[in-house]
């Protein structure tokens, strides 16, 4: 197999300086709010990941070798774990969280935008790591090597196979005739939101310190907050409400914003896996909410009404806020949640878990399954918006769903020998594939990680950045024929 070694050391050592650079917003809130025990360590760690960063960028001279679809699998996989051990490394140094595999669990939680933790009481931590506990969520929404394909032209680098391999959903698609322009302009999308967002969860009584952690949390739909109770602690309506608008929109396909500038905003009621998405959300929201009012677990019928769509939209969307204790609910209320923790939010976005597309895909192949049974001749085609599917991207979305739940049995049986009941297996296993954060049993809303073993910990941090990259990432890298020279 023929590699760009040196293309690939120029991008890991652009994703290095990216990672590095990215530690200066925690530095100053380090300075401002903690400290030189807290500040100069982060410091000591950005300046080595910049340096060494910028030693492969310019010792590696660019080769005319053209970046395949394979080199880009290679690439997107070291570059992610790289990530999460540098995202550890402020954690361990400052004394914060000193245990390696507790470090790297929650860097893995952070940059995947899982949300899940290790942290018993966070409120203790020292504000500069809160910060960038939160800030990897941020990073990792979008995606670290959509930020390095924005950058790699400086390199003499084409993106678009890295995107393929990196960007969560079926398929990033390109809205301007370069990757590095679509990452760029994914980027400005990101940014506007994280701005609004900020401001309006400000204008509802939050300080800007506050607005920030839960603005990454939000549009990464990663779930990081800087209090023990989530969400639920600032006991607000209009915050509730705000999060939830950002969680649902964050969930979207990013590329539909785009369009929806030049073209009205049609273009999202003539998306099939936005109007599935919608259906999904605005289903379960009403179904909560009459479940919770029947059964006189709210006495209040605003209070029922926001909590119902608030943990909607955060499990849907994979972010995992918590506005209440949904383990306190009617059974039935909790089984719904469980479907939920499935699907994920729509291809292109910030939202992990099996995705909408898919989802709608797989509801088609299974009503073509029941015609073909009525009517044997019937040739019924798969088809998105419109669109014929070709049959190798079907096949591949029904083997992506094979492989999801083999690997969710198989993670479960591994963690079963942590000797904990049986939904904390299976809810632990779902929740960091789909990096969604908390589940139920013994890592409910109210509980964490911290209990398992630190062979467990390293098993679910690799989910977690399994699910992140879509499984076939780094489950490619484990086959023969990806290492043998002669394909």
């Amino acid at each position: 197999m023929n590699l760009s070694v040196s293309s690939m050391c120029r991008i890991t050592g652009l994703v290095l300086v990216v990672i590095g650079v990215s530690m200066l917003p925690s530095i100053l809130v380090s300075v401002i709010y903690d400290g030189p025990s807290v500040f100069m360590p982060f410091i000591y760690t950005m300046i080595i990941t910049v340096i060494l960063g910028l030693s492969l960028t310019k010792f590696f001279i660019h080769d005319s070798f053209r970046l395949k679809v394979r080199d880009g699998f290679l690439i997107v996989t070291i570059c992610w774990l790289l990530s999460c051990f540098i995202g550890a490394v402020p954690f361990m140094v400052t004394g914060a969280i000193p245990n390696l595999a507790d470090a790297f669990f929650e860097s893995c939680s952070g940059f995947s935008t899982t949300g899940s933790s290790i942290l018993n009481d966070i409120e203790v931590l020292p504000k500069g790591i809160l910060f960038w506990r939160s800030f990897t969520h941020w990073i990792g929404g979008l995606g670290i090597l959509v930020i390095t394909i924005a950058l790699m032209p400086s390199l003499g680098i084409g993106g678009q196979n890295i995107a393929v391999s990196e960007t969560p959903g079926p398929a990033l698609d390109k809205i301007t005739p370069k990757m590095s322009d679509t990452a760029k302009t994914l980027l400005i999308i990101y940014m506007l939101f994280t701005v609004i967002e900020t401001m309006l969860l400000m204008g509802g009584g939050m300080d800007l310190f506050d607005a920030l952690i839960h603005t990454f949390g939000t549009v990464g739909t990663g779930g990081f907050s800087n209090y023990n109770a989530s969400v639920a602690h600032f006991d607000s309506t209009y915050i509730r409400i705000v999060i939830t608008a950002f969680m649902f929109l964050c969930g979207v396909n990013f590329n539909l914003f785009y369009f929806s500038v030049r073209r009205g905003p049609k273009v999202f009621f003539e998306d099939s896996e936005f109007k599935l998405y919608l259906m999904f959300f605005g289903g379960t929201a009403i179904f909560l909410f009459s479940i919770l009012m029947i059964s006189n677990t709210y006495g209040s019928f605003g209070e029922a009404a926001v909590d119902s769509a608030f943990q909607t939209a955060s499990i849907l969307t994979t972010t995992g806020y918590a506005s209440a204790d949904y383990e306190a609910w009617p059974i039935v209320c909790q089984m719904a949640i469980l479907l939920l923790m499935f699907m994920g939010g729509c291809s292109s976005s910030t939202s992990g878990g099996i995705k909408i597309v898919r989802i709608y895909i797989i509801l088609q192949l299974i009503r073509r399954g029941v015609s073909t049974r009525l009517h044997p001749n019937v040739v019924e085609n798969i088809k998105l918006n419109g669109k014929t599917m070709p049959s190798d991207t079907v096949s591949a979305i029904a083997n992506h769903m094979f492989l999801y739940i083999a690997m969710i049995f198989a993670g479960a049986f591994i963690i079963s020998f942590e000797n904990t009941d049986l939904m904390t297996c299976f809810s632990s296993v779902i929740t960091c594939l789909g990096n969604i954060g908390p589940g139920f049993g013994s890592i409910g809303p109210t509980e964490n990680f911290s209990a398992f073993s630190d062979l467990s910990k390293y098993l679910l941090s690799i989910y977690m950045i399994a699910g992140r990259l879509e499984l076939y990432t780094l489950f490619i890298l484990l086959t023969p024929k990806f290492w043998n020279p002669d394909h």
